[in-house]
């Protein structure tokens, strides 16, 4: 294994499970927004400096992920677009878009509650972080809460399901729904 990758939880300190706790309050707004319930914080020196939410559907931008808003009000609170020495939690690992844009900001440290199987871009579907092109070392940890991050996007989807009147099991494992 990547001696930057670390998948195992054990290695979680008190600092990752309060700081992924703040990133799911902000996964739970965007459930309450009626979007992806997806939620990020970026911690620097002990001091959380930007927080964000999906809100793709509220603003119409498909850019507009937990990671990228964050991301953005972090850099904002700092007046520079470089993150060195930060770490962003949140509650889904990455996208492959996210990633690249975790890459670019310079963001040190990546924890994340649940893989994503479909789009993760931390190394579950692809990796963009490690051995990326930039030259950039970015430690990543995964697996922090995940049961918790994961039991909310069930919730959220199987919500969505029962609005439209579908109850979601069509022959298909739940676990394999999301």
């Amino acid at each position: 294994m990547d001696e930057l990758k670390d998948i195992s939880p054990e290695n979680v300190s008190a600092d990752d499970e309060r700081y992924m706790r703040m990133a799911l309050r902000e996964a739970e707004k965007a459930f309450d927004e009626g979007e992806i319930p997806i939620g990020c914080v970026v911690v620097k020196d002990g001091v959380v400096i930007g927080r964000g939410h999906n809100q793709v559907e509220m603003l119409k931008d498909a850019t507009a992920h937990a990671e990228i808003l964050a991301i953005g009000t972090a850099s904002a609170k700092i007046e520079n677009w470089r993150l060195e020495e930060t770490t962003l939690y949140v509650t889904l690992e990455p996208c492959p878009m996210c990633a690249g844009a975790i890459l670019n900001s310079r963001v040190s440290r990546v924890v994340y509650g649940s893989p994503d199987t479909r789009f993760g871009g931390c190394g579950t579907t692809v990796d963009v972080i490690t051995g990326n092109a930039l030259k950039r070392e970015v430690k990543v940890t995964g697996g922090i809460l995940a049961d918790e991050c994961l039991g909310l996007l069930k919730a959220f989807f199987q919500k969505m399901r029962l609005e439209k009147g579908d109850s979601g099991n069509k022959g298909v494992e739940p676990s394999a729904q999301l």
